[in-house]
């Protein structure tokens, strides 16, 4: 049979760009959950029997969630534009709704964070993406981190997994803005530890 061209605006289209968006971050281990930006293009191949093979081109910029956390991307917020990441996922997903199938059989994602040019031109106070792994961010998430181990009624300390986002502003002086990933240690709070990283 012969490929299709439905409307992005299509109900089943729509439907589609869902279920792959949704394989999609569900597959992803680093980063954060990706959002419909936009439906770019679409092919569709009806198959034989039932059901139809879905090309597409998807729009999308990453939320405040973080993979990990396995939210779904409609109920994750999108990020200021300054402070996103953006590109354009392709996929092929084979659905067959008489049968309640939705089968991702391939997808390739390419991000890119806004140059940080643009983001100057547009604000040009705002903060800008920094490599996460220098030291100054790092201390502000161990900083951070033992104010939250200080406040919290948790039973043990937690410690810093990683750093998954830094970015830095001037303003009397360098403010560093951190998001990091948790975890769990076996050190009860009710223990004198030196170095809970241990």
């Amino acid at each position: 049979t012969a490929l299709l061209s439905p409307t992005c605006d299509d109900t089943a289209v729509k439907e589609a760009a869902d279920l792959a968006l949704r394989q999609i971050n569900a597959d992803r281990t680093e980063g954060y959950i990706l959002s419909l930006s936009r439906i770019f293009s679409v092919r569709e191949h009806p198959q034989e029997i039932t059901g139809s093979v879905f090309y597409l081109i998807l729009d999308v910029v990453d939320t405040e969630c973080h993979v990990l956390s396995k939210k779904l991307w409609k109920n994750c917020t999108a990020r200021h534009a300054h402070a996103t990441v953006y590109g354009q996922c392709k996929a092929i997903i084979y659905i067959n709704q008489a049968r309640n199938i939705a089968h991702l059989s391939t997808y390739e994602c390419i991000l890119q964070p806004v140059p940080p040019r643009y983001i100057w031109t547009v604000c040009p106070d705002c903060p800008v993406d920094d490599s996460p792994t220098e030291p100054g961010y790092l201390e502000a998430a161990a900083q951070s981190l033992a104010k939250f181990n200080e406040e919290s009624e948790q039973t043990h300390y937690f410690s810093v997994l990683n750093v998954t986002r830094a970015s830095m502003q001037w303003v009397v002086g360098p403010a560093y803005f951190v998001e990091f990933l948790i975890q769990e240690t076996s050190c009860s709070k009710n223990d004198t530890i030196a170095d809970i990283s241990q």
